[in-house]
């Protein structure tokens, strides 16, 4: 706490190159890093997910953020695994944006969507009900590293 007379310290703020790096990462294409994930979505996801699962996420374009680097990735589950989704084609679904450290727990299971969504640290847009879909789908699967851990 602060005496009278004297203002608190001030948080310092992201440096520069930090800022121009987040709008740099902004302006380039999604493919490359959504192939990626979607890849990695096919191997971890996909074969747990059932057909009433599948159908039910189907076809709806999902886009993530990180918030502190400005990454994003653009997908969307089709009849045979997830896909990268070009540029901006359609409007997504939904959107999620959330800090790096937040997702990793949430992928851990060391943290449930509920928690990190009234924390703030995930912030959800577009389409509830599909949102609601997505969300009790990965409750009813869990953790989706530990998984992948057991793989290697």
């Amino acid at each position: 706490m602060s005496e009278p007379g004297h203002s608190a310290p001030r948080q310092p703020s992201a440096p520069a190159w930090l800022s121009h790096g987040r709008a740099l990462l902004r302006r380039l294409p999604t493919e490359p890093p959504s192939w990626c994930a979607a890849r990695a979505l096919d191997r971890l996801l996909w074969p747990r997910l059932d057909a009433g699962q599948r159908a039910a996420l189907q076809g709806r374009i999902v886009e993530l953020e990180l918030v502190e680097s400005g990454l994003r990735l653009r997908l969307r589950l089709g009849p045979d695994g997830f896909e990268a989704v070009r540029g901006r084609v359609a409007a997504p679904a939904l959107l999620l944006r959330a800090r790096s450290a937040a997702l990793w727990r949430l992928l851990g299971g060391q943290d449930d969507a509920d928690r990190l969504f009234f924390e703030r640290a995930l912030v959800m847009e577009g389409d509830t009900e599909y949102g609601l879909v997505l969300k009790n789908t990965l409750d009813a699967i869990g953790p989706l590293l530990p998984a992948w851990t057991e793989r290697l």
